[in-house]
């Protein structure tokens, strides 16, 4: 990159710390990346259905891209107006308050060792008691069970919590930490909203929750909004002083930089798996076709809540179908090869390779292919894998629908499957809206960057925000939607088949 051409601009610093990588990414005014660093790191899976991260490689792997990203575009510290930071949500870190160090390994959202737990506080009625005051369902996705789980294990963890020696953070307020040398324990509303302790109508950890898991508040980072100043850099390997002023976890910022702003509006990141996030204005909707209602984000004195519905496995499925039948190379032959038959030659593949997420929540659920006959090719599977992400993403939206009492009117996407055409047109086929794929698909990053940078005045307001709005592309309901649409009883079959596999499996 030319040093030069980056000279007398300002930008805003996003830091995109993922599950699997963190990653730096600097836009400018225009809300355009101009330079973005990424950098993998491990997985730990210490026994089947157990996930952690190295806290340390985390913050190592986010600050080098940081400093690389400096290097590399030769900007100075007082080019850089605000940092954002979006992360991995739920995922879990405990740290000493003194000397900095992690506790243990930070658990992942993907975990789930703490089931019986959940299982446990169920049979005791707890429940309906957090689904009113959080939102969520009792879960091991969610980061409370978590905690329990390093306080009864680490010897002497509670005893050091209840003293006042230890610190709880998602991976935001961990980052911010050691940003501002150890100066700053705080996290925003969006990330607050996922730990089952945080009370979303009252916006304060709540007592009766912190009780019930028998966490001390002390743990707890102090919580603010979304978009304000939190700290600043503070450590030697970067530039100091610069403001930490944007903060929400990773499903909310990439609402907010889809600039789904108005009630009802919704987006879909379709990654392995599909996140799928409303805004339902400033109330919060209890949903009643089993989705989570959580905190979009808080800017000023604005509350913003939303439901969202997680799908376990979308571009996963693709992912199968190369590397376990190993039917295309790569992920992207997927579109050439299905759109190569008619139709998907009455094949249904249902894949609830890790049980099913929302709108059924059917962790005994199984994956299946279904309709093959002899003259079923490996063009029929691949198009019924791509098919089979778009009918989740239509089970989800019709929910939505439903608990809001109005049709979605339009669907904004963000990830890496929506580069697949046929993909987005079946989509907008099968929900008989508009599907609009933006011109910058870094949704995530950007969000987060939207929001650092009205902290500080780099943009003005949220209509400053929508100026800057740019589709690649609008897929419309097209010729065949009506076509499309009658395939969606057969879906439905296969989807009841699927279920209660393994206590089917059991019974028999």
């Amino acid at each position: 990159m030319n040093p030069n051409r980056l000279e007398n601009q300002s930008f805003i610093l996003s830091l995109d710390q993922g599950t699997t990588s963190s990653r730096a990414v600097l836009f400018n005014k225009e809300g355009i990346p101009v330079h973005t660093q990424q950098k993998e790191f491990e997985q730990i899976f210490p026994q089947p259905g157990w996930v952690e991260h190295n806290p340390l490689e985390i913050w190592n792997s986010q600050l080098g891209v940081i400093i690389q990203l400096f290097n590399d575009t030769g900007i100075s510290g007082n080019q850089i107006q605000g940092i954002g930071i979006t992360n991995q949500r739920e995922t879990t870190l405990i740290w000493d308050k003194a000397s900095g160090e992690p506790l243990y390994n930070a658990i992942v959202w993907q975990d789930r060792r703490t089931a019986p737990y959940c299982e446990q506080l169920r049979k005791e009625g707890h429940e309906n008691i957090v689904r009113a005051k959080t939102g969520l369902v009792l879960d091991p996705y969610f980061s409370g069970t978590k905690i329990r789980w390093i306080l009864d294990t680490v010897p002497g963890a509670q005893k050091k919590a209840e003293n006042g020696e230890l610190c709880f953070g998602t991976v935001d307020t961990w980052l911010l930490w050691k940003l501002s040398k150890g100066k700053q324990h705080k996290t925003d509303v969006s990330n607050a909203s996922r730990t089952l302790l945080f009370n979303i109508h009252e916006l304060r950890w709540d007592p009766e929750l912190l009780k019930i898991f028998d966490i001390p508040e002390s743990l707890l980072p102090e919580v603010k909004s979304s978009s304000e100043v939190y700290g600043h850099s503070e450590i030697e390997e970067i530039p100091k002083g610069i403001p930490i002023s944007g903060m929400a976890g990773d499903q909310q910022a990439a609402l907010f930089g889809q600039l789904c702003f108005a009630k009802g509006s919704v987006k879909n990141t379709y990654g392995t798996g599909c996140f799928m996030v409303m805004n339902t204005g400033n109330q919060p909707v209890v949903s009643k076709r089993n989705l989570i209602t959580t905190i979009a984000w808080k800017v000023g004195n604005q509350v913003v809540y939303a439901l969202e519905g997680s799908i376990f496995v979308a571009g996963a499925a693709i992912g199968w179908i190369r590397d376990g039948l190993e039917i295309i190379k790569e992920s992207k032959d997927s579109e050439a090869l299905a759109i190569s038959v008619e139709d998907n030659g009455g094949v249904y593949f249902v894949p609830a390779l890790t049980g099913l997420g929302a709108p059924h929540w059917d962790p005994n659920a199984r994956g299946m292919i279904i309709g093959l006959t002899r003259g079923t090719t490996r063009a029929h599977i691949a198009r019924a894998a791509l098919e089979s992400i778009a009918f989740q993403v239509n089970d989800i939206i019709k929910a939505m629908g439903l608990d809001m009492g109005k049709k979605v009117a339009y669907l904004k996407v963000d990830g890496g499957a929506v580069e697949n055409n046929f993909l987005m047109q079946f989509q907008s086929d099968l929900l008989g809206i508009k599907v609009i794929r933006p011109s910058i698909q870094e949704s995530t990053a950007l969000g987060a960057a939207y929001l650092a940078g009205l902290a500080v005045g780099f943009w003005k307001d949220l209509n400053e925000l929508k100026a800057l709005e740019k589709a690649d592309k609008i897929f419309e309901p097209g010729i065949h939607s009506k076509e499309v649409q009658t395939l969606l009883p057969k879906w439905k079959r296969a989807i009841l088949r699927s279920k209660n596999w393994l206590i089917q499996e059991k019974e028999n």
